[in-house]
């Protein structure tokens, strides 16, 4: 008998810890659903005052993306690319004349939302490790495999997971800790950056532009991540007693790590995500880097949202902030009622979004004669 329960001890071992990588990696978050409400513009406070140009521009960025999709192509719970291509074409004039002759507003009825906010930093960086140059910033490491699990389950859709390969099985990518102790061998170092600290915000980011030490100014961008969930620090900081849960800002975040670099590289280990990026020419200074839909962003008129529920393209109406199109999504971006607006490059951009923390009305806007489905 002794055979068979070491064995049956050994299949609920194996069991267990297949169970604790499913619920670590590959579980599906609890969804919150999106109820929507029929409104009219007069619905939407401060719609008349709100500067829409901005949106127009980014709305019709997106329509590039949409013109593309078959007409059949579902936009989440708001008709099909057919109906959104037919308001694309009619994307000309006065901007708010236009929203209102050719999208129907409704109010998301989940109860207020988070509004929060996203900029592009600037770094310091060198092509060569020397002096002060010396935090890396990584392209994609060769060995690096990221899997989308809607391709495989419906009910999967929007999880994603990364990892390696070891012989025939995946296995979970290092922590940010593990990495920052042993460098990814086959990861390529894209430039070293006098400032750690820097180069963690650029993590929350996503993308930065830098400039080199040879005068040249160059554009970095999301190209992949080790699969690891994205951990707040300040959390950790309002753990350990550093902050106040009040005085939680990024620039007091920054500032304390910057005050504290020894603490402060346990501190930011706590996050274990870890972000990889590709290098990219700036282009239009005007404009961002390319979101998740893969279209420049526009400052103060584009959005990350969820896009495991809002089809990107579709105008938001946030109350008190004005309106912007779904363009990006982020790791901490989750819900109904959810946005992180971007505000584009620069200091004021920096302390603006750093600032951006409030609770508001969420309205999206449906192509005219479009009835969302659930």
């Amino acid at each position: 008998m002794r055979p068979r329960i070491l064995l049956v001890l050994l299949f609920v071992l194996i069991a267990a810890v297949g169970f604790g990588v499913w619920w670590s990696y590959v579980r599906v978050p609890p969804l919150e659903h999106l109820r929507l409400g029929a409104a009219t513009y007069a619905d939407l406070p401060g719609w008349r005052e709100a500067d829409t140009t901005a949106a127009l521009a980014a709305f019709k960025r997106s329509c590039a993306k949409i013109a593309a999709l078959p007409p059949d192509a579902p936009m989440a719970y708001a008709g099909t690319a057919r109906d959104w291509q037919k308001a694309c074409a009619a994307a000309t004039g006065d901007a708010r004349g236009f929203f209102e002759s050719a999208f129907t507003p409704y109010a998301i009825d989940n109860g207020d939302g988070l509004v929060t906010g996203y900029y592009e930093p600037l770094l310091k960086g060198s092509a060569t490790r020397h002096g002060a140059y010396r935090a890396p910033v990584y392209g994609v490491p060769d060995d690096l495999v990221m899997v989308d699990l809607g391709l495989f389950r419906p009910e999967w859709k929007g999880v994603r997971i990364a990892g390696s390969v070891d012989g025939h099985y995946l296995k979970p990518y290092p922590t940010r800790a593990q990495i920052d102790a042993h460098p990814p061998r086959t990861a390529p170092v894209l430039f070293w950056s006098d400032d750690p600290v820097s180069v963690f915000f650029l993590h929350i980011q996503g993308s930065g532009r830098v400039r080199l030490d040879d005068g040249r100014m160059l554009r970095v961008t999301y190209a992949g991540q080790n699969g690891h969930p994205y951990t707040p620090i300040g959390r950790t900081l309002i753990a350990d007693g550093a902050l106040k849960r009040a005085d939680v800002s990024m620039q007091s975040i920054r500032a304390w790590l910057t005050a504290h670099p020894v603490e402060g590289r346990r501190v930011m280990e706590t996050d274990a995500s870890f972000i990889f990026f590709r290098q990219e020419e700036v282009g239009d200074r005007a404009l961002g880097p390319a979101g998740s839909e893969g279209v420049a962003l526009t400052p103060r008129a584009s959005v990350a949202v969820d896009p495991t529920i809002h089809a990107f393209g579709t105008p938001m109406f946030i109350a008190g902030e004005g309106l912007f199109v779904a363009q990006d999504t982020g790791g901490a971006i989750r819900g109904p009622a959810r946005a992180d607006i971007f505000f584009g490059f620069g200091p004021e951009a920096e302390d603006t979004a750093g600032k951006m923390k409030a609770h508001a009305r969420f309205f999206v806007l449906l192509p005219d004669g479009v009835a969302p489905t659930p």
